[in-house]
């Protein structure tokens, strides 16, 4: 098997409070040592309960919260979130994505990207926006494969590692996207894996 190409033993299944130390190793790597899978410019560490918390809310809103889990080790995690609180915007979300940089070109990425928009897709959501460090081409590959085209560029709106940087923004139509009309009621609850995709 050829670097990128995608292992047999990755499995998508929804996030515990028992992958939260896993999940905040592989932020705080991405965020501390070099360029985010989807631009986060958070200074302050995220603490376990924050994530528990963030967790709990998205539960709530039925939104996902995936891990894949590689030979029993989570190698890495990807959520939804509303991408704005007004009801006009209630059929579209953001997401992020982060890989553990001991998996990288293993295909995560390829496993957990898909199963994401699936699941937002299977809950009625119709567009998913994502913002990615300009200089993360490996994201931006990513993302172009699994569907997302480049929508927007947003040139030095973050400043880290003592430099300037810009944002691509990305966007993928779900399901249907906007080729008809949603159904009457608020989006369904989305279905996230059980198991191995």
């Amino acid at each position: 098997m050829g670097p990128g190409e995608p292992c047999p033993e990755i499995v998508i299944r929804p996030s515990s409070d028992a992958d939260v130390a896993a999940m905040i190793a592989i932020y705080e790597h991405h965020i501390g040592k070099g360029v985010g899978d989807t631009g986060d410019f958070e200074e302050e560490r995220l603490l376990p309960d924050d994530l528990k918390r963030r967790r709990k809310t998205m539960r709530k809103k039925r939104l996902p919260h995936l891990v894949a889990e590689r030979n029993g080790e989570v190698a890495g995690y990807a959520y939804a979130v509303p991408f704005r609180k007004r009801p006009a915007y209630r059929y579209t979300l953001k997401h992020s994505i982060y890989v553990h940089h001991g998996h990288l070109q293993a295909g995560i990425g390829r496993r957990l990207l898909p199963a994401l928009i699936e699941a937002c897709a299977a809950g009625g959501y119709r567009q998913m926006i994502g913002y990615i460090d300009a200089a993360n081409e490996a994201s931006l590959r990513l993302h172009e494969t699994c569907g997302f085209r480049r929508v927007g560029y947003l040139p030095s709106v973050g400043y880290k590692y003592g430099r300037w940087t810009d944002s691509v923004m990305v966007q993928c139509a779900l399901g249907t996207g906007s080729e008809d009309q949603p159904q009457p009621r608020m989006v369904r609850p989305v279905a996230e894996p059980s198991g191995e995709v």
